[in-house]
């Protein structure tokens, strides 16, 4: 197995064939059109919270840890009351992409310790960068497929080197994208911790984008597009390792980008029509309606009295009044469990869950 080298070393000449550069096009022009669309939401809250849950699920789901939208928005409201440890894994992801977002803010950069802090958040543990060896990736009848680095001095190095390809663009003058598809690569051969690797490396392709400023809030999700074509993201990660195919990983990227940032801008069209169309029914029929209140409802798409007497700053009766009203009105849908109440926001609910193909 050969030695993994800084990515530096390869040459940015060989990723200008027309293929590439045909794709790197049309994928670039989507994205540029998926950060219009994401700028022209009112509250960036919404996306960033409701994606984000999205992408967490679709994330884990690679890592065969599953579960469903109603799981995961009833344990997102009501914790007390669930016991499902996949949907709580998966809300751990989305706070690990939150993490990751306001340290590439804050920062403008995208460092080892902020890559560290997010699969500590991820995995519940601070044990760092693998220390012993035995890490090996297998196929899915138990076949060793590759062996990362196994020397905990090597993996600190090939780290240090990956930050340095991140944040000094002038180490390898490519388009970003390229350079995403890149750094994605390497993160996953390095393969750095002990668990939670894949979703870790999933998190910094949509930071990085953030990062280099192609997105102002992480809102490109690729794991939906990996789940459906997951044989092909293995095959292409293994053929890059044994047959030093990088160009066609690259297009694989690539075409990930383009397809998932079509779907994404349906998806904030359809969200940006119901909040649109809950405003002005709601401004019209209750003396309660706020812009407070429309943000509640299209951060949250299941919430509840505690939500709403939190973010409205009202009583607990005046929060119920006004979910009640909704309820009974059409635009959330009342559900009891135990003592307790949640609201499905009707909408936008059906919009996260249509799964709408790209926009042409």
């Amino acid at each position: 197995m050969p030695t993994l080298a800084p990515l530096e070393k390869l040459d940015a000449a060989r990723f200008e064939t027309p293929a590439i550069l045909k794709k790197l096009a049309s994928s670039s022009r989507r994205l540029a059109e998926l950060k219009g669309i994401a700028a022209s939401i009112p509250n960036q809250g919404i996306l960033i919270n409701t994606l984000g849950l999205q992408e967490a699920k679709d994330s884990s789901a690679i890592e065969n840890i599953v579960t469903t939208h109603d799981e995961l928005f009833k344990d997102d409201v009501l914790p007390e009351a669930f016991a499902n440890p996949a949907a709580k894994e998966v809300l751990r992801y989305r706070q690990a992409l939150r993490v990751g977002f306001e340290r590439v803010r804050g920062s403008g950069l995208l460092t080892v310790n902020h890559i560290i802090e997010l699969q500590a958040e991820l995995e519940r543990n601070n044990a760092g960068f693998r220390k012993l060896p035995g890490t090996a990736l297998k196929d899915g009848s138990g076949q060793t497929v590759y062996t990362p680095p196994q020397d905990p001095a090597e993996i600190v190095a090939l780290m240090g080197d990956l930050e340095r390809f991140i944040n000094q663009p002038e180490l390898f003058e490519a388009d970003p994208l390229i350079k995403m598809a890149l750094i994605h690569h390497q993160f996953e051969s390095i393969h750095p911790f002990y668990d939670g690797n894949g979703r870790t490396g999933r998190i910094l392709n949509v930071l990085y984008l953030v990062k280099e400023g192609l997105l102002d809030i992480p809102v490109l999700y690729l794991s939906s597009h990996i789940v459906r074509t997951k044989a092909d993201y293995y095959r292409l990660l293994q053929t890059v390792r044994d047959e030093d195919r990088w160009e066609e990983w690259v297009l694989y990227l690539l075409g990930a980008v383009e397809n998932t940032a079509g779907q994404t801008i349906s998806t904030i069209h359809a969200i940006k029509t119901a909040l649109f169309d809950y405003k002005h029914r709601i401004r019209a029929g209750y003396k309660f309606y706020s812009q407070d209140l429309i943000n509640n409802l299209f951060t949250h798409p299941y919430t509840k009295i505690d939500f709403v007497q939190r973010d409205l700053q009202v009583s607990r009766l005046t929060a119920t009044k006004y979910l009640d009203a909704l309820a009974a009105g059409g635009f959330v849908k009342k559900q009891k469990i135990g003592r307790g109440n949640y609201y499905v926001n009707i909408a936008l609910n059906a919009a996260l869950l249509a799964r709408p193909e790209p926009t042409p």
